[in-house]
């Protein structure tokens, strides 16, 4: 603690703080998982991993095309006439033809119902940088954002940790799939108002995280109605756009804005191809406004977090080829369909339910029905019990600051086939223990006989024997490094 207290003496505020949301059970669930990964012959009981947003179903599409098209990377001999021109210094706008590709991209996934301007394309790291450069360009320090609630657990580290803006949360609700309202929006607004706290704009996921549903046209009008009447900024994070696998379709803020009369300078986009293509590692994330004040402050601030010119080489001639483009967006939308019913359909056959969704690689899980009681308290418990106990990282939906206990998010496209299985079966062991349990329990108080019903399912396992506090420390170290392993390395999930 001394040591702590004096190394902290030598740094800087900014890097100490903990405005980073680094402490909470979604990074700790990563901790648990670091510190014991599941491997079917090697670690067969150690944690699964489904607290993450990887997209790796489709990495054979991936991995044929770059087979086929040897040309399209520096680092082979059959592109290696190019590696003099892209190895070198490039103008931070980017490479003209990857900001072509991207653009056009970006114009297929909402259906070719926009045109996105390749000269508006600013890239970033991931969208990680892209979501925090969107905020240093906006707000400045004490400023607020409103942001619908559950939301992404890591925007406390991306719009928080180094720009100083607050975010104020428009908290939703289960009674209708925690659909953003004008009156929620309104509510959240006049309250800060009230409380002198500066509203700079509006934050949405669309498609959600964590909720894997869809912003339909209806709700998106209202949004940029909403901005346009307070005179405040909209930036719509779609970086889930191309995961949509059944309907409705995806609709882009930028489609809608079309046939609105809206200023549209308040209008803003943040992409990436870490969740579409499968891509978090290239570190390619993009910002998109109507706004050139905006455009030409983030280029001076993409220097700081540039994609490098061999993946943007790499990318501009994968995304350029339209027939691979086609069969990858087809073949990925019917594999994380086919995920995603495997997944529902399993914890439904032993009555846990989820929001219905259509997109994301997750889905929102409700185990209210397991709560001791309707807290938050009550939820952490049951976290423990999955972490600790049935060995699974999901995470609870706390971390996502929403305002109902008992709902959890569960990533489901980063594992095989045969951890899913796993997966599924360690679910419904530890729902039919509980099940058996609370039999026990009527019969021994001599209750009337029910069948069991799901609303009688109650946590009933001991989380005092279940947790280690060890487990859960911030300062965990892997057993796979020799220094503290840190979940922020994994910038975008």
């Amino acid at each position: 603690m001394e040591f702590t207290r004096k190394n902290r003496q030598l740094l800087s505020r900014i890097a100490t703080n903990d405005r980073h949301g680094e402490n909470s059970p979604y990074f700790d669930g990563w901790k648990a998982y670091d510190s014991n990964p599941f491997h079917p012959i090697h670690n067969p009981d150690g944690v699964i991993q489904m607290g993450l947003a990887e997209n790796p179903l489709c990495f054979d599409l991936i991995e044929k095309w770059i087979r086929e098209n040897p040309d399209a990377s520096i680092c082979t001999a059959e592109g290696l006439n190019k590696f003099k021109d892209i190895a070198i210094y490039q103008d931070y706008h980017g490479l003209r033809e990857f900001r072509e590709a991207v653009a056009k991209f970006m114009g297929r996934v909402g259906g070719n119902r926009v045109t996105f301007d390749p000269n508006r394309i600013v890239m970033s790291g991931g969208a990680t940088g892209a979501n925090e450069t969107a905020i240093f360009c906006l707000a400045d320090p004490g400023d607020a954002f409103l942001v619908p609630s559950p939301y992404y657990a890591g925007f406390a580290r991306d719009l928080r940790w180094r720009t100083g803006v607050e975010i104020v949360p428009v908290h939703c609700r289960s009674s209708n799939n925690f659909r953003i309202t004008r009156a929620a929006l309104e509510e959240a607004y006049e309250k800060a108002q009230r409380s002198n706290i500066n509203i700079k704009g509006i934050i949405i996921t669309n498609p959600s995280n964590p909720l894997g549903t869809v912003l339909d046209k209806e709700t998106l009008r209202s949004l940029v109605s909403f901005v346009t009447d307070k005179k405040i900024h909209l930036v719509s994070d779609e970086i889930y756009a191309a995961t949509v696998f059944s309907s409705p379709r995806f609709i882009s803020v930028a489609e809608v804005m079309q046939d609105m009369d809206c200023n549209r300078d308040l209008i803003h986009i943040v992409y990436s191809l870490s969740k579409d293509m499968g891509f978090p590692g290239f570190r390619v994330g993009i910002v998109y406004s109507f706004n050139d004040g905006v455009t030409n402050c983030a280029r001076k601030m993409s220097s700081f977090g540039l994609v490098s010119s061999q993946t943007q080489f790499l990318l501009a001639s994968m995304l350029s080829d339209d027939e691979f483009v086609g069969n990858f967006l087809r073949e990925s939308s019917k594999r994380l369909a086919k995920r995603h019913h495997v997944f529902t359909k399993g914890l439904e056959e032993v009555g846990i339910s989820t929001i219905k969704s259509n997109a994301g690689l997750f889905f929102w899980m409700d185990m209210r029905p397991l709560l001791k009681e309707q807290t938050t308290k009550a939820e952490t418990e049951l976290w423990r019990v999955i972490i600790n106990k049935v060995k699974l990282n999901v995470s609870p939906g706390s971390s996502f600051n929403c305002s109902e206990p008992g709902w959890f998010r569960v990533c489901f496209a980063n594992m095989d086939d045969k951890t899913v299985e796993v997966a599924l079966d360690r679910i419904r062991e530890f729902v039919l223990q509980g099940k058996e349990e609370n039999n026990h329990e009527a019969d021994k108080s001599q209750a009337r006989a029910q069948p069991w019903r799901k609303q009688n399912l109650r946590l009933s396992f001991s989380s005092s024997r279940l947790y280690d506090e060890s487990l859960m420390s911030p300062h965990m170290i892997s057993p796979h490094s020799p220094i503290p392993h840190s979940p922020l390395v994994r910038a975008r999930t």
